[in-house]
Formats: structure tokens, sequence, C-alpha cells
């Protein structure tokens, strides 16, 4: 098995984001990449720039800080030819790795933009190095710049950050300063493809929380109606824990809840609503065990947003 490490480079309409093709508002203009094997160790390395189409002159932005002119990138070769002999060179089976889930988001954007079958697999897991960071070396919360991690392990330089093949290859050398099974256990889930019907929806236990990726709705009203999104089973004994406070949302897109399961304790649900490249509605709920404390700010939570509620009726 090999972890195929890659970072990508983009355009954008320069002309600002009322005029871009809502199809594919960054288009690809590098893909770096790097291959290791089992043991975290280099074998092999991919880096080709991307004739644009779409954009074919470059936004402020993309000028400021990448090290290409345009005249080079219109003597590159098309996007599909250049994905194709990528995906050839990553082999059968591999593990997509990268800093962050941008990459992988735009990389399907583009594939679907120029009519290419996707060679991913549904579900589509993936290892984001910048999270896995995060939860090993810091808060679990914070997302740091690669250049900022690359200081702070003191990763030797040489090579300029913002190119697709450099940021590949920091981002490689900070994955083999992780913990390699904790790297492993913590995959990601990527969701440009979702599931399209109950079949298909994707339950994944980590070792501290389980996480549910829903099929599509037609609005967030009917994703919180359903009983499955709803639901809130232990998921060390599968057994449905008893909720002590329902569903609740400050802000309607994250919801959260309380319940208890008589085997482990208190477990905390969160509910994020996100959409779909064609406006529709899916739940990601993740489901933990909490100790006391936790689920008293889940209380105190929950009472602020009903202060405010009724703040809002009397006003």
């Amino acid at each position: 098995m090999d972890y195929i490490v890659f970072d990508l480079e983009w355009n954008q309409c320069p002309d600002g984001k009322d005029k871009e093709d809502k199809r594919l508002p960054f288009e690809i203009i590098q893909i770096g990449a790097v291959k290791l094997n089992e043991q975290f160790e280099e074998t092999d390395r991919f880096n080709e720039y991307i004739r644009p189409v779409l954009y074919k002159t470059l936004h402020f932005h993309t000028r400021e800080i990448l090290h290409v002119d345009i005249q080079s990138l219109r003597r590159a070769r098309s996007f599909p030819e250049v994905a194709s002999d990528f995906f050839s060179w990553c082999g059968t089976d591999p593990v997509y790795c990268t800093w962050g889930s941008s990459d992988l988001l735009e990389l399907q954007r583009n594939l679907t933009f120029h009519g290419m079958e996707s060679p991913f697999p549904f579900p589509l897991f993936y290892l984001d190095i910048q999270k896995n960071f995060s939860l090993q070396m810091e808060d679990g919360k914070s997302r740091r710049s690669l250049e900022y991690v690359s200081n702070l392990l003191n990763l030797p330089k040489g090579i300029p950050f913002h190119n697709a093949l450099s940021d590949s290859i920091y981002t490689s050398r900070v994955m083999q300063k992780l913990d390699k099974q904790a790297l492993l256990d913590y995959f990601s889930i990527d969701y440009y493809r979702v599931p399209g019907s109950r079949k298909e929806e994707i339950l994944v236990q980590y070792g501290t929380y389980s996480k549910f990726v829903s099929k599509t709705f037609a609005n967030k009203n009917d994703a919180m109606r359903d009983r499955k999104v709803a639901s809130t089973p232990c998921y060390l004994c599968k057994k449905p824990a008893k909720k002590k406070i329902r569903w609740f949302t400050g802000n309607s897109r994250n919801y959260y809840c309380l319940c208890y399961c008589e085997t482990h304790g208190w477990l905390k649900g969160k509910i994020r609503l996100k959409k779909t490249e064609e406006d529709r509605v899916f739940a990601v709920k993740t489901l933990k065990l909490i100790g006391t404390e936790e689920a008293k700010r889940i209380v105190d939570r929950k009472d602020a947003v009903r202060r405010k509620n009724q703040r809002h009726r009397s006003s």
C-alpha cells in the first residue's frame, strides 16, 4: 500500500467572485505529490503544471503567492491529460493524504467540470495531516498553516512554500513526525460525494467518538425530523441513550443534545448540517462520551439559547 501525499495550486476568476463560473470556483494549475511506502519512506514524486482553459489570466492573489507565470502555464498540458497520468502514477488502492480537506474537494470539482470519471472509491477515506497534527500535538480544534507547523517542528527548509510539490514534501515530513497508528486510526471522510440512499449512509467508530453521515434531504427541517439522524445510540454498547436535552441550536447550522447511557454515562451529540453541490442538505452527526463537567456546559448552553429566544419573543 502506498500513501499519496498531494497538494494542488489553483487559479480563480481574475474579475472577481461575481463573474466566476459557479461550477468551478478554483481551476487547478498544478498537481504535486509525494509517494510514501508503508514505513512512510519517500519512494517517488509527481509534479506537473496544467494549462488553464477557464480562467486564462492569473488572479492577483495567485500571482502574489505562486512562482509561475501565465506564459509557462499556456505551454503546459491539459487537466485531463495531467490528471490521468497522476492517477496512473498513484497506483492501485492508494491512501490519499492532504493538508486539510480543500484539495480533495477541488480535485473532484475539476474532474466533474472536465467530464472525467472519478477514480475515487465511495466512501472516500483519507488522512488529513493538518487535523491529525492538531489532534496529536495541540487541542484537536486548531488548524495551523503548513509553514507554521514546519517551523515549529524545525523541518529542513530550502524549497519555497505555496508550490504544489514543495507543500507535498513538507506535508510528508510532518506526517513522518506523527504517531503512525494514531494517524491511521483518525482518518477523515470526504464529503464531495455523499450517501444517496439509506443503504449508503456511513457510520464510523473512532477511539473516543462515533461519526454518522446521512443521506441527503431537501432542507434542514427534513433532515432534523429524520429518526435516524436524530437517534442517539451509545457507540460502545449500541443501546439507545436517553435524551436529557433534546436537539437544539443557537445558529441553525450546528445542533447539540445531551443524553445518558445507563452503562457508559453521559454522551454529547452534535449535528452539523452541510450542503451538497446540488444544494441539498445532509447531516454529519458525532456522539462522544463526556464527563459531568462537560455535560453541565451543554445544560448551560441550552439555558443561554432559551433565554436569548425569550428576549427575542418579548422584544
